[in-house]
């Protein structure tokens, strides 16, 4: 959620987000001068985790095909995307890429998708849409997006 709260203090239209979740006292121990721009003055709680941005998937790629080639070390936690895309009212189709919603003749709505896995298997995930552009109408479960996190989870070498 402090994902989805993130991404909507950047505001709509934003490219696609990969993060690295780690935990944050690894990553203190290991970058000290850390603490001091994350704002941390004691020790970090052991099961807390740091949302590392990563560099900008190719945009020639389908995303599976992108994520496919992913596999994060051991040192990594977790792993969470954040997306924004079109999809058709009522349903769960997506508009492909560059395709004129007017010219579908389909009622759309565009969301943002924030999903995160974990290697204990657990996972999460946030919706808001930009019709209901508020903090308190973000729908989020753990089943709400089981593709994007049966992909995430296969980044992870997870069995799925």
């Amino acid at each position: 959620m402090d994902l989805e709260r993130h991404a909507a203090e950047q505001g709509w239209d934003r490219p696609l987000g990969l993060y690295a979740l780690v935990p944050t006292s690894e990553l203190l121990t290991a970058e000290p001068a850390l603490a001091g721009l994350l704002g941390i003055d004691s020790p970090a709680d052991p099961d807390e985790l740091t949302p590392v941005e990563q560099e900008e998937l190719p945009g020639d790629v389908p995303l599976e095909e992108a994520l496919g080639r992913i596999l994060w070390p051991e040192g990594v936690a977790g792993c969470a995307l954040v997306m924004e895309r079109l999809v058709v009212k009522g349903s769960d189709e997506t508009l492909a890429a560059g395709e004129d919603p007017a010219l579908s003749g389909k009622e759309t709505e565009e969301i943002r998708m924030v999903a995160g896995v974990l290697r204990d298997g657990s996972r999460h995930c946030a919706m808001r849409m930009r019709s209901h552009d508020s903090e308190s109408e973000v729908l989020n479960g753990p089943d709400l997006i089981p593709a994007l996190t049966s992909a995430l989870a296969l980044t992870l070498d997870l069995e799925e």
